[in-house]
């Protein structure tokens, strides 16, 4: 992926927030257990929240250089799993392994740009990116240890 500005960068990224925004809506909609749907309206929220960052972002730079990072701490759940696509009726730990795999794929991506770039304004944004999107995957595996050992998993 080639970008040619911050601003690119911005958007792509506001972009993919937009689709998990639209993503977990679906599924809080489509599910018929009210604790399932919460949880997705959640989630929708939180992808809401991180699209409006990002949008701080676009309209004050400096923002950027004052994001505090810190280390959010992988899991590695969603590692050992297999992509999967939403279907209706899916059961909820399904839907969380689908969900955790969404996230790792957008901290990968956000990595593996942060390693590419080669402006230290370009690394501090994908450093920012990788955060955000490694806190919905921390997040996620930990509803869903949560979730299995409720289950006697």
């Amino acid at each position: 992926m080639n970008f040619e500005s911050v601003e690119e960068i911005l958007q792509y990224a506001i972009e993919k927030e937009e689709e998990a925004v639209a993503f977990y809506t679906e599924i809080a909609k489509q599910e018929a257990f009210s604790g399932v749907r919460t949880t997705f309206q959640e989630f929708a929220e939180e992808e809401k929240k991180h699209a409006a960052l990002l949008r701080s972002f676009e309209s004050d730079k400096e923002k950027i250089s004052a994001y505090k990072l810190n280390w959010v701490p992988d899991m590695k759940r969603s590692n050992y799993l297999v992509d999967m696509e939403y279907k209706k009726g899916m059961d909820y730990a399904d839907i969380l392994r689908l969900a955790m795999k969404r996230e790792e794929k957008a901290l990968a991506l956000y990595n593996d740009l942060q390693h590419e770039a080669d402006d230290a304004y370009y690394v501090r944004l994908f450093q920012i990116l990788s955060q955000e999107e490694a806190k919905h995957k921390q997040y996620l595996e930990t509803m869903y240890d949560d979730f299995m050992a409720e289950m006697g998993d």
